[in-house]
């Protein structure tokens, strides 16, 4: 039992450390630094969509057969392709290996070396990732092993001490929608689509410890993931609830990163803010190898082996590098419209797979998650050019659309209807088109 239950903790850091992604700490922060006094509702909006719906994600996958492509495919294969490959691209250099550089650029570096070029800073940061993408190291895998302790220690010191100690007065800065507006920028920790797309490497890692029956393969990565559901819960409520303690602490708005700084200066002096830098560091580098690796096996296999893994490895690394230049800030506002886009696709897909057993025909599915898909592009596409009167008098006729919700109604009542339409017709597959994909995983 012993041993198990070391598994489950070995197990459950390795999905902390993957779900974390360092950059991921820059988030909770600034969150609480809006919200001020309703940092409570805000936690638990964050914590559904940045915790709940990855657990929820690994879940879906253990009983749709451990990917999310078998997921997805219950809409159609080529869509399960384009939605496949549009995560991977989401987690990979538009997004997620852009902002590890970023972050480590303004968080580990910038504070302490103020004259640095980012540009020479981010180039050396791509060269070294680019050095242990092709040519793997176990330096990397050691330093993993230390590194995620090593930073939840951290974390959790200056958490602990800014709640025995805080750093400033929480007030009421009267925000408005805490829940809703925490519930979206709990898609930017971009983990529940981390969640589908990893899961088969959190099953397989299960597997290499000597589980074999699906009974046993499920309690463990349920167990396992439970440990680093417990863990992010506490770092990023804890971050939330120190970054309310700064509303009235710094004036004027302040940069992601440099909160985060500041509040471990804050709290832990000189030495919290160099650590906390080093830890991050490193931990985005790390996080950076294995999506640049992945990305880059993927679009390989993609290819048929037409485009090799080192061309996908350079072209990632170099879309990276230029997106990564941005600055965090700009990132995360190129995030949010390709985010509110691709995170009700996944939601519906996670909450269908849960609930297979009950829906016996994919046609319910699929126009379920159209129906969604095509209410978030006309949502976003609002949201970015608002002066586009007619899509703003039918958006206004959906509930929830204010709130950055417009897509469950109409999903709920697609579903409903479909569910009435089909259930007594059995139709399972819905991929007899798509027989040319059939090898692509």
């Amino acid at each position: 039992m012993k041993g198990k239950i070391k598994d489950y903790f070995v197990i459950g850091f390795a999905l902390f450390a993957m779900f974390f992604g360092a950059g991921n700490l820059i988030f909770p922060p600034t969150l609480g630094r809006m919200v001020g006094s309703s940092y409570f509702i805000s936690i638990l909006g964050f914590l559904i969509t940045g915790v709940g719906l990855p657990l929820m994600g690994i879940l879906s996958c253990i009983k749709s057969g451990g990917d999310f492509q078998s997921m997805a495919s219950k809409v159609g294969r080529i869509f399960a392709l384009i939605t496949t490959s549009a995560l991977i691209l989401a987690i990979g250099p538009m997004l997620a290996i852009p902002r590890t550089a970023a972050t480590t650029f303004e968080l580990s570096l910038q504070p302490f070396f103020p004259s640095i070029s980012p540009f020479i800073a981010i180039l050396l940061y791509f060269i070294i990732n680019l050095v242990f993408v092709l040519r793997p190291s176990s330096i990397i895998d050691n330093i993993g092993k230390f590194l995620t302790p090593a930073l939840l220690v951290m974390l959790s010191l200056i958490i602990v001490k800014g709640i025995v100690s805080p750093i400033g007065e929480i007030v009421n800065t009267n925000y408005n929608n805490v829940l809703s507006n925490s519930l979206l920028e709990g898609y930017q920790t971009m983990d529940a689509m981390a969640s589908v797309i990893f899961a088969s490497i959190i099953i397989s890692s299960v597997k290499s410890k000597g589980y074999k029956t699906s009974s046993e393969i499920s309690f463990a990565t349920i167990a396992s993931s439970i440990i680093a559901v417990v863990g992010l819960s506490f770092i990023y409520g804890g971050l939330l609830y120190l970054g309310a303690q700064t509303t009235g602490l710094f004036s004027g708005d302040i940069p992601r990163t440099k909160l985060v700084s500041d509040i471990s200066k804050s709290v832990l002096g000189n030495f919290g803010a160099i650590a906390l830098g080093i830890s991050v560091g490193l931990a985005c580098l790390t996080t950076s190898i294995g999506l640049t690796a992945t990305g880059a096996e993927f679009f390989t296999k993609l290819s048929k082996g037409k485009i090799s893994y080192t061309t996908n490895v350079i072209i990632i690394t170099i879309a990276s590098m230029v997106i990564a230049l941005r600055g965090v800030d700009i990132i995360i506002s190129l995030a949010a419209p390709i985010l509110q886009i691709l995170y009700p696709v996944v939601i519906i897909l996670i909450i269908v797979s849960l609930f297979g057993n009950f829906i016996k025909n994919n046609r319910i599915i699929a126009i379920t998650v159209y129906t969604a898909l095509a209410v978030s592009i006309l949502s976003t596409f609002n949201s970015l050019m608002p002066n586009v009167t007619p899509l703003k008098a039918i958006l206004e006729l959906i509930p929830l659309a204010s709130l950055g919700f417009a897509w469950v109604i109409p999903a709920l009542i697609a579903f409903l209807v479909s569910y009435f339409l089909f259930r007594n017709k059995k139709l399972s597959d819905n991929t007899n088109s798509d027989e040319d994909l059939e090898n692509v995983s």
